[in-house]
């Protein structure tokens, strides 16, 4: 088959990384897009029909989420009929963009999964990466004081947004520890760098969703690491918050209880069909004007009313259910860790889930994207057991 072939895999591989460090590493948004284009929706355009058949297999070991996920889609397309966007066109190609990125993980499976953990290896390494140039070029190059809140390189270079991204490249590097020593000190300084990032941006949604995952992580990891984390994040970001606590405190609630109410009265007003996809709307709270609602769900209720949040928390909790069916093996573990820290953000911020490629996916649409791999990954899990228990 076309997609077994080593170049196929490569083109994907790269796509995947691409995905992680281009955010921040590309030249401009634009180059960001368009090499999201060649290197992960052409190839998987392309492979649709000869791969045919591992795209039924995937409706078919998950037909709750995928349903969910077109049913959303579905919602979202009628939506347009009222939406106040100015091209709806280009609202409904972009819900094309989101369902061309989920079918490229299926197809990726197909590689193995020694090679996907190694792709998220490679891409955590290098927003790690983008992580330390940000320090290096906020601090060291711009001048900025240490009380001065980190803003990153090129796509995370919002304080709240980028830290979001930074944290879910941690999740995904902190619980795959390489066993040979020099890889060790690698995976020290990239977490460390990673790290770094989420506490000098000062955004607390970030620690807190970032703590609280870590803290719980033992539950389900059951491994001396994950303890050992847990005690480490925990110490870290308390001396943290004491080193930084008038830093951190002099910005309140940021306005967040305020938000909430004056969104509940938006939704309020159009329960059912919401505005429509895409379109632009304003938050009056507390004299003041914001652009978005600042949760993820509340959002999504603007824009595609009740029935788009309830199909969208479908998504996010079938979604769930899949990675608890695949908790036993190690990349259920690390997914239930990304999706407690997801679940957690989106409460705080995160507050686009249609746009295009952009900072709020890592902590949407790439916990949805990896699910898709966890069938791939429980049949090879099973097998190697079968395989050790025989021998």
């Amino acid at each position: 088959m076309v997609y077994e072939k080593s170049w196929v895999k490569a083109w994907l591989g790269f796509g995947v990384v691409w995905f992680f460090g281009a955010i921040a590493l590309a030249p401009s948004n634009k180059l960001y897009q368009q090499g999201l284009v060649v290197f992960l929706w052409v190839p998987v355009l392309l492979l649709a029909w000869p791969a045919r058949r591992v795209l039924v297999e995937a409706w078919r070991r998950q037909p709750a989420l995928w349903g969910s996920i077109l049913l959303l889609m579905v919602w979202g397309l009628i939506s347009l009929a009222w939406t106040s966007a100015e091209d709806a066109g280009r609202e409904a190609k972009r819900l094309l963009y989101i369902l061309v990125f989920l079918l490229a993980f299926p197809v990726l499976a197909q590689a193995g999964v020694a090679r996907i953990r190694h792709l998220l290896q490679a891409g955590s390494a290098v927003m790690a990466f983008a992580a330390f140039l940000s320090i290096v070029h906020f601090y060291g190059q711009q001048g900025a004081p240490l009380t001065g809140r980190l803003a990153g390189i090129g796509g995370i270079s919002h304080p709240i947004l980028g830290a979001y991204v930074v944290a879910a490249a941690a999740m995904l590097l902190l619980y795959q520890m390489p066993r040979q020593r020099l890889a060790q000190v690698g995976w020290l300084l990239a977490l460390a760098c990673l790290g770094a990032f989420v506490v000098l941006s000062q955004s607390r949604g970030a620690v807190l969703s970032l703590l609280f995952t870590l803290i719980l992580a033992p539950l389900w990891c059951r491994d001396r690491l994950s303890r050992m984390i847990a005690i480490i994040a925990v110490v870290t970001i308390g001396l943290a918050i004491y080193v930084m606590y008038d830093l951190l405190t002099v910005r309140g609630a940021s306005y967040r209880p305020e938000i909430f109410e004056a969104v509940l009265n938006m939704i309020h007003a159009h329960p059912w069909g919401g505005l429509g996809l895409g379109s632009a709307y304003r938050v009056n709270a507390a004299g003041l004007e914001f652009d978005h609602s600042h949760n993820m769900f509340t959002h999504v209720a603007l824009e595609l009313g009740l029935p788009g949040m309830v199909l969208w928390a479908a998504v996010w909790l079938f979604a769930l259910g899949e990675i608890v069916r695949a908790r036993h093996t190690p990349m259920g573990k690390i997914l239930l860790g990304l999706w407690v820290f997801s679940t957690m953000a989106m409460q705080f911020d995160a507050a686009s889930l249609t746009a295009t490629p952009r900072a709020e996916w890592f902590v949407s649409w790439l916990p949805v994207a990896l699910v898709m791999l966890l069938p791939w990954v429980r049949a090879e899990n099973d097998a190697c057991g079968k395989i050790s228990g025989s021998t």
